[in-house]
């Protein structure tokens, strides 16, 4: 099925609002927590426990609807779905960032705890933001190519494919970017290491339901755009 570009979807909006939100809610809630699970066996460079942030756990979630998207209406449509994410992030860290600067009132006793929930340090909130912002597009690139150079075919080929570039470069950008030189090296590999088996692995364990999805809205949408004549660029809102 072909499409144009100035067509009007009946569930675009809904998926774009939930992968925001998902975007929103792990990239805030989920760094503030540091979690440590024991295996009770030892794993190679790991050893016998992983040691993750929280969000690990529901940050993946927007990469399903990443490949939703991208596979139903196409790498322009969630390029804008990105960008909208990319600007709700930036307001959440500068709301964040007001909220605990302002003065406690003299009944208000939970000052530290605010702080420590929502004052991320500035190194923090830009390596969220931009592993956020280079990961999705990465993800959303590859899909978009691996639908073409398949023909529409295997799409759990090009979900699990385009997922494990995304989170590849998601998970080095943000690891990088917020603990080089304040983890040791031996921390930081493993710690890597353990979130992107975990957030990859998610979309393995997810792949049925993600199926389930892609199926009913190009039903419903009557959709199954091909990226043959798409401008890649990232830097554009243009559908």
């Amino acid at each position: 099925m072909s499409s144009t570009h100035t067509r009007q979807f009946k569930y675009y909006d809904f998926v774009m609002a939930a992968y925001v939100c998902i975007a929103v809610c792990a990239n805030v809630i989920g760094p503030s927590k540091i979690t440590t699970v024991p295996l009770g066996f030892n794993l190679p460079v790991v050893g016998d426990h992983i040691t993750f942030l929280a969000g690990v756990l529901f940050f993946p979630i927007s990469y399903i609807f990443g490949d939703v998207l991208t596979e139903v209406y196409g790498y322009a449509r969630d390029r804008r779905v990105v960008w909208a994410g990319f600007g709700a992030l930036a307001f959440t860290a500068f709301m964040a960032y007001v909220v605990v600067a302002l003065p406690p009132a003299a009944s208000w006793h939970d000052q530290a705890a605010v702080a420590t929930i929502f004052g991320s340090t500035p190194r923090i909130i830009a390596a969220s933001i931009s592993a956020f912002w280079c990961g999705s597009f990465v993800n959303s690139f590859v899909m978009a190519k691996m639908k073409l150079w398949s023909d529409g075919r295997w799409l759990w080929t090009r979900t699990i494919g385009s997922t494990l570039c995304g989170e590849a470069v998601d998970t080095g950008v943000f690891m990088t970017l917020a603990f080089l030189g304040i983890w040791s090296t031996h921390d930081l590999i493993a710690r890597a290491l353990t979130q992107y088996a975990m957030k990859s692995g998610w979309e393995i364990i997810m792949t049925p339901f993600t199926y389930k999805i892609v199926g009913f809205l190009k039903r419903a949408e009557q959709e199954d755009f091909y990226d043959r004549h798409t401008n890649f660029t990232p830097f554009s809102l243009k559908t």
